[in-house]
């Protein structure tokens, strides 16, 4: 790496390892002489004001700055898409709006530069720009997408179109403080953006105090964006056609004076009293916009201007650093000579970017602090008796019910309907939040059941209000929780990540593929079983398979108690036979299993059945009998939670925050899992029993599970069809025996 001059004395300690510095600006004499933020204040006075068009500016080309420095210093990052986005961000946090998130994680090297400028990486041990290039893209540092760990940063960001979902999520919590959220035009096609803004505006017409910032650059990561050649008047039907009241948009095009071509120009090329220009536009602009939306307008702020800007290179070729864009790259050397302040200039930009908003985001972010929430007690659950009938899904549904009603906070999302998963107790007590009051179907525009078609807003919605700490819970169907399922990934992982306890993220998937058989497969797709199963290892991803009434409730009990957690419970909505008590399924909840039946003893050695699921349950008592009359010692056994099965090497638990590890002891699982054959039965996947195959001592083992669906008249039938059959069970047994 290059050698640099030393940091010279009139230069703060945070600017340790800059690689240059600048003169100062013309007019600095009289526009720099203090921040326009003055101490004890949030914002600027006035968005209007010389100075604090200057030192916005000066904020921009700050962000830039760092963002490419820190990039080159790994050769790897992507600076271009933030550098389009500066004054808009810049302009954001100088209004004192610093409780911003953004859908792109390739923001992630400008998002960090802003923590960097206002101090708040320093609660990681980042103190200046030689930390801070030690410390990105590494382990334990600056993760190459944004992560909700790093201190004053409010969520994640990775896969596109999930932001807004946290900012709606912040305003709804949080009346009164705007939460922007940065969109990128690359990403704009991914679903569901604004219509799942759209659906929240109805929902919640009150709530507008988020605002959605376009950052309108032309491209995307490899290529053009689809939306580049839309026109200005184009762009703002298209939000307005999604109900915004107000679009502004700036487009760093009618500022240009360098003779650029195209519609998308760099604001960097400018002369400087165009900078300032366009600037004082986008200050004046966002000051609008974040009035509009705090004052109950649905408000949207574009930005048009040239992807990379300022930086090194422009267009897609911006976005992303490879080995050759080294510090030393005569193209990176010029555009950080070109963006570098003067150290007068980096004592300003630490002084307003530590003040905006009342103080670094480490301290001030809505999500650095435990959101407050209703202490709930004791549940009241209803004890069903062994051997008699009940529906889990109305069972778990009564306690929901009760949930929502002693905390008005908590909402339900569910894009497939309650009624149709036997939950409709639910709609009765909390109702559908709608605008059109409707009593037939339960709907009004107070409910706390938010239902958009849209299992990605559901589940994003659900998912924003559990990691900025309030209780909800996604409800599904299990064959169409997949198009939902990405943001729970995410923010389980960013939970798993936490400084701070959150309530879990909660889902319940109803209607499992042996109850979808007249269907078909469109309503037969338990294979995502295998993609939580799978997540069990990640350390505070649970898998949940309530095996009756009972033991869904106390399911739901310990979902709802625990926290920094993705919690799924998968269930049936057909009325099925209990087995445990409730103290019984309390206990299995924790354990992680649960003896249902031993036959006591058998001539021909002892056969353990390991069992996820509650329909897949009848078939399995039905071939006990004949096994029984075989001569066979048959003990079943309830897979309830399977990560509690996992040895506690096998899973990160130690790795997380708020860590469960609460994993079964090797005596307490060979004692229920004895056996000298051991036949592992899924109504759904298989993964889940991956822990039992694992440990298990039996001389034979082998699995029943789902293949594929189909369409069948009867449970019974598509059961057949997928090997899962009384007489298929018994056989497969007898060809253990005779192997």
């Amino acid at each position: 790496m290059t050698d640099h001059t030393a940091l010279p004395a009139n230069a703060p300690a945070f600017c340790e390892g800059m690689f240059y510095f600048g003169k100062a600006w013309p007019d600095f004499a009289q526009y720099g002489q203090s921040a326009a933020i003055a101490a004890g204040h949030k914002a600027i006075p006035d968005p209007a004001a010389k100075a604090a068009v200057y030192q916005t500016l000066m904020l921009a080309d700050a962000l830039r700055y760092c963002t490419l420095q820190v990039c080159a210093s790994k050769s790897s990052g992507h600076p271009g898409g933030f550098a389009s986005s500066a004054e808009a961000y810049a302009a954001l946090v100088m209004l004192g709006h610093t409780n911003i998130v953004t859908e792109v994680g390739h923001h992630a090297p400008g998002f960090y530069s802003a923590m960097f400028l206002d101090s708040s990486l320093e609660e990681m041990g980042i103190r200046n720009m030689t930390d801070m290039m030690a410390r990105f893209r590494e382990q334990h540092g600056l993760l190459g997408h944004l992560s909700g760990a790093i201190p004053g940063l409010l969520a994640p960001a990775g896969p596109l179109g999930q932001g807004q979902h946290f900012a709606m999520a912040g305003a709804l919590l949080h009346p009164g403080t705007l939460f922007p959220v940065t969109i990128g035009d690359g990403g704009f096609g991914e679903p569901y953006v604004l219509s799942a803004m759209k659906h929240f505006h109805f929902a919640y017409p009150k709530v507008t105090n988020y605002l959605p910032v376009l950052v309108w650059n032309g491209f995307s990561q490899e290529h053009h964006s689809m939306v580049s050649l839309m026109h200005n008047d184009e762009m703002i039907a298209y939000w307005r056609a999604h109900d915004f009241d107000e679009v502004i948009l700036v487009d760093a095009k009618a500022f240009d004076d360098a003779g650029q071509e195209g519609a998308y120009v760099d604001s960097a090329r400018f002369s400087f009293s165009q900078r300032l220009a366009f600037m004082e536009a986008v200050l004046a602009g966002v000051a609008k916009a974040a009035d509009s939306a705090l004052s109950g307008r649905h408000t949207a702020f574009i930005i048009k201007q040239l992807k990379g800007a300022g930086m090194h290179v422009s267009g897609a070729k911006s976005h992303n650093l490879y080995p050759k864009d080294t510090p030393e790259s005569p193209e990176i050397q010029a555009a950080l000579e070109q963006r570098a302040l003067s150290p007068e200039s980096w004592a300003l930009v630490r002084d307003n970017f530590s003040r905006a908003g009342g103080g670094p985001a480490a301290k001030t972010a809505v999500t650095e602090h435990v959101l407050p929430i209703m202490e709930l007690g004791e549940f009241p659950v209803q004890e069903f008796k062994p051997g008699a009938q009940a529906v889990p899904a109305t069972a778990m549904g009564a306690l929901v019910a009760w949930l929502g009603q002693q905390d008005k906070r908590f909402v339900v999302t569910n894009a497939d309907g309650n009624e149709a998963s036997a939950m409709k107790n639910i709609n009765d007590a909390l109702k559908i939040r709608h605008p059109t009051v409707d009593p037939l179907y339960n709907q009004q525009p107070g409910g706390q059941v938010y239902e958009p078609l849209n299992e990605d807003a559901c589940a994003g919605l659900a998912a924003g209000l559990a990691l900025f700490g309030s209780r909800s819970l996604w409800l599904s169907y299990e064959s169409f929780a997949i198009n939902g399922w990405p943001i729970m990934q995410t923010v389980a992982q960013a939970m798993a990540e936490l400084r701070r306890k959150t309530p879990s993220a909660v889902c319940m998937f109803t209607a499992g593929a042996l109850e979808q058989g007249r269907n078909g497969w469109t309503h037969q797709r338990p294979e995502i079983e295998n993609y939580f199963a799978a997540q069990m290892r990640n350390g505070n991803v649970f898998l949940l398979y309530p095996t009756d009434a009972n033991v869904i409730q106390a399911a739901y009990e310990y979902a709802v108690n625990s926290v920094n957690k993705a919690m799924v419970i998968i269930a049936s909505k057909s009325p099925l036979p209990v087995y445990m008590t409730l103290a019984q399924a309390r206990e299995a909840v924790r354990k992680g299993a649960s003896l249902l039946h031993d036959t006591g003893a058998g001539k021909r050695g002892t056969l353990t059945i390991a069992v996820t699921g509650d329909m897949v349950l009848l078939p399995v008592f039905a071939a006990k009998e004949q096994l029984e009359k075989d001569g066979y010692r048959v003990r079943i056994v309830s897979v309830v939670n399977p990560r509690q099965l996992y040895r506690p090497t096998d899973v990160a638990a130690h790795t997380v925050a708020e860590a469960d590890t609460g994993f079964m002891r090797d005596t307490d699982f060979h004692s229920l899992f004895s056996g000298d054959l051991l036949l592992g039965i899924s109504g759904g996947t298989s993964g889940a029993l991956e822990p039992v195959l694992l440990r298990s001592r039996a001389g034979q083992r082998d699995v029943l599970a789902w293949l594929r669906g189909e369409t069948t008249a009867t449970v019974g039938e598509l059961m057949a069809f997928n090997g899962i059959t009384a007489e298929t069970i018994v056989a497969r047994v007898h060809d253990f025996s005779a192997a």
